[in-house]
């Protein structure tokens, strides 16, 4: 009795005090951009429809419940109209302050237009109705990039950009007060809510038509050989900055971005002989005197290493080779023998050297995963009497993709490694909260003489070797294809994983670039064969878009084509040249031997006439270049003044052959 009556209104007090709390407001995450400003990942929200029906008065609530609830009824299309009137009255009738009308969100536009329905239309404070908020990750463009631009869930486990940059991304969290009520909580709107701070926007690098060119040509090589997953990574030299990022992984349905293999575990993987590059860097740091005409017996193909016997592709064996066909041609016991030679008195040496190149240790990439490299050690007790030569033509250690291609990168940019970059700032609106700018790993690599060589091989590859079958017409490529055998229950088995790394234009590299294809099928299953054709196809994408790469082309001129250049007049020796060159007819008037001529079309020739030069007159510079204009005239003693623009005088203000008085000005001008 004494606490019916006594302490009533305590208790009271105590139950109203728990069902008051806060709860948080999310902030709103913060937007992932390409390197132009396209959205590839942003924040939408939806609203679920919730409603107060005790708010409204009698008259509003009783005039449009009605056609309130066939609203509801043809927007859901789960219920009867019948079924949500009685919902709705019972509930007010119940006193319940709180009911969700359904659990299915509705995006902006659905919301708009029920803010205009009966009770509705009156808001929160007079009609009683409640959008509560919640945002969905949107990606614009749909599964591009869809495994770099990741995801994060409410666990807060993820993957990519969403999740490397979350602590940027998600922003701060605001409050606001809520009430307990059956069948869930209302908001209180009492002026204490704290506004969540949004999250900040994350800049990439990534270039959106070059990702959709490398998932693309990626997908296609993957469906052909039916492998078991690929990537690619493009970026570009000098700055380190990631333009491409694919990566495919066989299911039941096709290829789906399922794992980031460029730079995860999953993707570390016994490079093979793309890791001949490392080597034979090594090989020249070590032994500067090996020259790249210096011959290797490869002999008949097989060659016995302690209990193990090493092969080369080709059939028969490659003989007698220089040392630059030993990295054309991919030669196997080329590369061993030259690594005996050298280091098998020194392993530690060898070793030492991929250590000094950065090989062994992370980049210290900006997304959370990346693979830590395997590397063996001399001292290390699985190392082998076979281990030297092994790891000289890329086995016996693991490398990610990424890993490899800044190891290429490195010798495109003349023997700066720099740390590959995929973000490039963090952003409020418009300001820049931090900036991430290219970071120098090591600032030479190797020695400039060393870079010659390797530079001289990897175009030799592509020019003669194992990827002759990329060579382009307009651009020079290097790189170096890579075929390795796979390993399953601790054998070596007859699958492969298949690569080419590399870079254009090789004479002023502006992108390097990696394709891992692994576990092909079919007859051809090298690197050339599958996973170099993927690098063409990007590569002649990137060539075609950047105009700063194309080299000035000279015109082509078919010697009897019906429409002649222009060239009106000039120095009878220099156009005579120029036109020979072209493969133009050009004929001279007869008596012609004049310094300056005029030039008329004569079919499918052209025929000089002679444009003399007299002293004390003015002479005849339309058609000629301004500098030859320039020339004659101040010869002549006249001042010049120069009007319009162009290359050629289109007319002259003192007629030709007039007398020249002293200290008079011609006026040309130009078109």
């Amino acid at each position: 009795m004494q606490i019916q009556f006594m302490d009533g209104q305590k208790w009271k007090s105590i139950s109203k005090e728990r069902r008051i709390y806060y709860k948080p407001v999310a902030a709103t995450r913060g937007n992932i951009f390409s390197d132009n400003g396209s959205i590839l990942a942003t924040s939408l929200p939806f609203y679920r429809v919730a409603f107060d029906p005790t708010v409204a008065k009698a008259e509003t609530f009783n005039s449009g419940v009605d056609s309130l609830a066939l609203l509801l009824s043809r927007f859901y299309g789960d219920k009867s109209a019948d079924h949500y009137r009685r919902k709705i009255k019972n509930a007010r009738h119940s006193d319940r302050r709180y009911i969700r009308l359904n659990s299915r969100q509705i995006n902006y536009q659905d919301k708009k237009m029920m803010t205009r329905w009966p009770i509705f239309r009156e808001g929160k404070g007079r009609g009683g109705v409640i959008f509560e908020k919640v945002e969905k990750r949107f990606k614009p463009f749909g599964l591009l990039a869809d495994r770099t631009i990741g995801f994060i869930n409410e666990d807060k486990y993820g993957a990519g950009l969403e999740y490397s940059f979350n602590s940027n991304l998600t922003g701060t969290d605001g409050e606001a007060l809520f009430e307990r009520i059956a069948g869930g909580s209302k908001p209180i709107y009492d002026g204490t809510d704290v506004k969540p701070q949004h999250g900040y926007d994350i800049k990439t690098t990534i270039d959106i038509n070059l990702q959709d060119v490398a998932e693309n040509a990626l997908y296609k090589a993957l469906e052909r050989t039916k492998a078991e997953y690929g990537c690619v990574i493009m970026m570009e030299v000098k700055t380190g900055e990631i333009k491409a990022i694919a990566n495919l992984g066989k299911t039941t349905g096709g290829y789906t971005e399922d794992y980031n293999y460029a730079v995860g575990n999953q993707g570390r993987t016994e490079p093979g002989s793309t890791f001949k590059l490392a080597s034979m860097m090594a090989l020249f740091e070590y032994a500067p005197q090996i020259n790249l005409t210096d011959t290797i017996d490869t002999g008949d193909g097989r060659y016995r290493i302690k209990n193990t016997i090493m092969s080369d592709s080709h059939h028969g064996g490659f003989g007698k080779i220089t040392v630059q066909q030993v990295f054309e041609k991919s030669s196997n016991i080329g590369v061993a023998k030259l690594m005996e030679a050298n280091f098998s008195q020194n392993q530690r040496a060898y070793v030492d050297y991929l250590h000094k190149f950065g090989l062994s240790s992370t980049l210290g990439f900006q997304m959370d995963g990346e693979a830590r490299p395997y590397m063996k050690n001399p001292q290390d007790k699985n190392w082998y009497g076979t281990s030297l030569t092994s790891m000289g033509i890329g086995y016996e250690l693991k490398l990610s993709p990424l890993q490899t291609l800044a190891f290429y990168n490195a010798v495109a940019n003349n023997g700066v490694k720099i740390q590959p970059i995929i973000v490039k700032e963090i952003r409020k609106a418009d300001d820049v909260i931090q900036s991430f700018n290219t970071r120098i790993l090591n600032e030479k690599i190797c020695s400039d003489e060393t870079l010659k060589k390797l530079k001289m091989m990897l175009e030799g590859v592509v020019e003669n070797g194992t990827a002759k079958n990329i060579r382009s017409a307009d651009y020079k490529v290097a790189g170096k294809t890579g075929t390795a055998r796979k390993v399953k229950n601790g054998r070596y088995v007859r699958e492969y994983s298949t690569s080419f790394a590399g870079y254009f234009p090789a004479d002023n590299p502006k992108y390097s670039c990696i394709v891992i294809i692994d576990s092909p099928k079919g007859v051809n299953v090298y690197g050339g064969d599958v996973a170099a054709p993927v690098f063409k196809e990007l590569a002649d994408k990137a060539y075609a878009r950047d105009l700063a790469m194309h080299k000035p082309m000279h015109a082509r001129v078919v010697p009897d084509k019906e429409s002649l250049p222009l060239v009106p007049a000039g120095s009878f020796d220099d156009l005579s040249v120029i036109l020979n060159k072209m493969g133009i007819s050009n004929h001279a008037t007869a008596g012609v031997d004049e310094e300056w001529v005029k030039v008329e079309p004569q079919r499918r020739s052209l025929n000089f006439k002679a444009n003399p030069v007299l002293q004390g007159q003015v002479p005849d510079v339309t058609g000629m270049t301004l500098r030859d204009a320039l020339f004659i005239l101040g010869n002549q003693h006249l001042e010049v003044r120069v009007e319009g623009s162009g290359k050629r005088v289109h007319r002259q203000s003192m007629a030709p052959g007039t007398e020249i008085d002293k200290d008079k000005t011609i006026t040309i001008t130009l078109s």
